[in-house]
């Protein structure tokens, strides 16, 4: 009897061992492709497009770029309108107004100051769309477009862009670059504090392109491996704790969620604040 417990034990572990060396079916559902998966109802495959030699083919996370630009449209038209037949906002739009007057009051005014006026478009398009493809992402048959490098390098440039060209607007384009340097500082160390400062400019968007990414990826890793661990040790055992960790991970990720679209648009604020504000 104990010796056929031994080789069950030894069977589950080599099977758990075979299985967890396969990792393609927990990257299948973090990377993008080229299809919408909506197993066991079928798959969607999405067209491929070649233009000038140059692959721009539709795939699931431009899917889910573009419903996020959608329902952020047809929600804030909604929002606009009852405007119209409201004075004060009910519903949706109350719920909407609060979150820009966070954005407003809780990030750009204190971080950038003077002037916050001109970046505040910025930031609100940034923080509400991160943050609804961040939710997006948490939704069945869904996919994080913020898990995807690409599209948090591209809202790093973007805010690089707008870090650089404020500076520039306020401070003039040799004023900008010259401030960067400190006042004081010794003559023979200008050329390192120039070198440093430089490189200073190009590692703000890669942190936030980085940190965005990463907190987004690492959840959805960890709520599907932890999933995962019921069919890997074949087992029905470790069911219970398995969706019991998941579901306090996914509740988990609703607050990272919120706090990752919150990070991303008050680093960029305070980015533009130190490239506005520059101390002479």
């Amino acid at each position: 009897m104990e010796e056929n417990v031994h080789t069950a034990v030894a069977d589950t572990l080599q099977k758990a061992v075979e299985k967890s060396q396969d990792t393609g079916w927990l990257m299948h559902h973090i990377l993008d492709s080229r299809e919408l998966d909506f197993e066991p109802f079928g798959t969607i495959h999405l067209p491929e497009i070649y233009l000038f030699g140059m692959d721009i083919s539709i795939t699931k996370h431009v899917v889910f770029i573009w419903l996020a630009f959608i329902l952020l449209v047809v929600l804030f038209r909604i929002a606009a309108k009852s405007y119209k037949t409201n004075k004060s906002p009910k519903g949706l739009a109350n719920f909407l107004e609060i979150l820009i007057i966070f954005v407003r009051d809780e990030i750009a005014k204190p971080t950038i100051g003077k002037g916050y006026e001109k970046f505040l478009p910025y930031l609100l398009t940034a923080f509400f769309f991160i943050l609804t493809c961040n939710f997006l992402g948490l939704i069945p048959y869904g996919s994080t477009a913020t898990s995807n490098i690409a599209v948090t390098a591209t809202l790093a440039i973007l805010s690089f862009f707008v870090i650089q060209i404020g500076g520039m607007m306020k401070n003039g384009s040799i004023g900008y670059f010259k401030g960067l340097i400190p006042h004081g500082v010794p003559a023979w160390i200008i050329p390192i504090m120039a070198v440093v400062e430089l490189l200073g400019l190009f590692t703000k968007p890669f942190a936030l392109a980085i940190r965005l990414f990463a907190n987004m990826t690492a959840g959805h890793i960890v709520i599907l491996a932890l999933m995962g661990l019921i069919f890997i040790l074949n087992t029905y055992v470790v069911a219970p704790v398995s969706i019991a960790f998941a579901l306090f991970i996914y509740l988990l990720e609703i607050l990272v969620a919120l706090i990752q679209a919150y990070i991303f648009t008050m680093l960029s604020s305070l980015f533009i604040g130190m490239a506005v504000h520059q101390d002479h």
